[in-house]
């Protein structure tokens, strides 16, 4: 499940478990909720997103999440699907952090790769219509798994989002609680 996938446009390496927590492994597990199949659900308190399925099922993945103040939550819909990103960070992090500006819109972004902050994945998340700008991505820093460490994505081990792209359509509704 986290072995090398040499088949990938960039080869992702095998993932270290004894970096990641096992209870963040990714795992089909029972599921009781108001939110009907197809429903991706994100919560914030124990860094599970869960994609909710048939018969009160879901596959439960672990997640990385944003660090104080850069919480995200409400509903939303992922829009769009992108394998292999370019990444840009948005203005506002390019003032906090003035070193990403070789990657800020105007110089094209970063190119895909597995040092690409979005990782092998991204699921662009819109809130009425519009980009919120927040993205469920994979991420080459596995080991961030479980932890407030973003700036409000929510972010996978590279594994993880793949399993998880090829199972979610693009439309498909969002809850971050």
């Amino acid at each position: 499940m986290y072995g090398p996938m040499p088949g990938e446009r960039f080869p992702i390496p095998a993932v270290d478990l004894t970096k990641v927590p096992e209870k963040f492994w990714r795992r089909q597990v029972d599921y009781v909720g108001p939110h009907p199949v197809g429903t991706v659900v994100v919560n914030t308190n124990t860094f599970y997103l869960h994609l909710v399925q048939e018969g009160g099922k879901a596959m439960r993945y672990g997640v990385g999440l944003g660090r104080q103040g850069f919480e995200w939550s409400g509903e939303g819909r992922i829009q769009w699907k992108q394998q292999w990103p370019k990444w840009t960070p948005p203005a506002e992090m390019i003032a906090r952090k003035p070193e990403l500006e070789q990657w800020s819109a105007d110089n094209g972004g970063m190119p895909p790769g597995l040092d690409n902050p979005l990782g092998a994945r991204a699921l662009y998340i819109f809130q009425n219509g519009e980009d919120t700008l927040y993205r469920i991505h994979g991420s080459p820093e596995y080991w961030t798994i479980g932890k407030a460490v973003s700036s409000g994505c929510v972010r996978l081990i590279n594994q993880d989002i793949i399993d998880l792209y090829n199972r979610v359509p693009s439309g498909s509704r969002l809850i971050v609680v």
